[in-house]
């Protein structure tokens, strides 16, 4: 299991006005960027247990996360 990590700052993928347009509240949004560091995957997802477990199959060693609100 990945070691969890508040953050203060993740961009955000999902914007406020996309709300109204997905009440059954199913979106997520991936983003993956890869570069001489590595692979970096961003996610945001209105139910955060869903993103949890994708990113969870990627066998991080860490994920990063913030509290919304």
């Amino acid at each position: 299991m990945a070691d969890y990590r508040m953050v203060e700052h993740i961009p955000d993928l999902i914007q406020p006005e996309e709300y109204e347009r997905h009440p059954e509240g199913h979106l997520v949004r991936i983003s993956i960027r890869v570069d001489g560091a590595g692979v970096q995957v961003l996610g945001d997802a209105f139910r955060p247990e869903v993103l949890e477990r994708l990113l969870e199959t990627l066998g991080p060693d860490a994920i990063e996360q913030m509290l919304c609100g």
